[in-house]
């Protein structure tokens, strides 16, 4: 293999995702910022593990149509773009 796929930098802070608890009405919309922040850092499959939903969950469809909402009012361009890829990868 070659070593330019391999990570080697062990000291890489593992990323973390503030989530309330899982039976607080807060957590999926918590969730769907943690989806966003993954795929944002490059790190997607760390936030599905952390919240135990997958990218482009229909379950959260209405809260990231709300990021999305408030993302283009405020011009957080990479927000509304990731925003709209997990709307697209919704079944």
């Amino acid at each position: 293999m070659s070593r330019a796929f391999v990570k080697d930098d062990d000291a890489q802070k593992e990323p973390e995702f503030r989530l309330p608890d899982a039976d607080s009405p807060y957590y999926e919309e918590a969730a769907a910022w943690a989806l966003i922040q993954g795929a944002d850092e490059g790190d997607s499959r760390s936030a599905e593990s952390a919240t135990g939903y997958q990218w482009g969950d229909p379950m959260l469809t209405s809260h990231i149509e709300k990021i999305l909402k408030e993302a283009e009012a405020t011009g957080e361009d990479r927000v509304a773009q990731l925003a709209r890829r997990f709307l697209r990868a919704t079944p």
